[in-house]
């Protein structure tokens, strides 16, 4: 595992223990709002995020979105790591797929953003595959009132 991925006692790693990390009903740290709002502003669709940290080990929340094509999923990658990278001084321990950018993966240790090109999005179908983890809503102050998901329940 990677030095960056070690959990501590209390199951966080060892940056999360800076951030404090809220529940579902608190609503989503600054680092997961940079990054929804960078996403919302090129034009990201289907916002989704999933806590995990009652059903796996690995990371606390998945952020999930997607683009209409590859152009666009690079755009929105690029533009989550810039944000997080300029406002909070925090960058991704890995990223992955960004050359094909079907599926972009930006690992920031306890949370995932991934960004699909919209076909692979419905093949992998993460949302299915993690149906057990809680999905927390969205703030529209986050997205902006375009950027409403049509995957959101209700």
């Amino acid at each position: 595992m990677p030095e960056s991925r070690e959990r501590t006692e209390e199951g966080r790693t060892p940056e999360a223990k800076e951030v404090a990390q809220p529940s579902a009903e608190e609503g989503l740290d600054e680092r997961l709002r940079l990054a929804l709002h960078a996403a919302s502003e090129k034009k990201a669709h289907d916002l989704v995020v999933l806590d995990l940290r009652e059903v796996a080990s690995f990371t606390d929340y998945f952020v999930i979105a997607s683009g209409t094509n590859v152009r666009q999923v690079q755009a929105v990658a690029d533009a989550v790591q810039e944000q997080l990278r300029k406002q909070l001084g925090v960058k991704p321990a890995r990223v992955e797929g960004y050359n094909t950018a079907e599926w972009v993966l930006l690992d920031y240790g306890d949370f995932i953003f991934h960004v699909f090109e919209e076909k692979s999005r419905r093949f992998y179908d993460l949302e299915r595959l993690w149906r057990d983890a809680a999905r927390v809503p969205v703030p529209s102050d986050v997205t902006g009132e375009g950027a409403r998901s049509s995957r959101d329940e209700g």
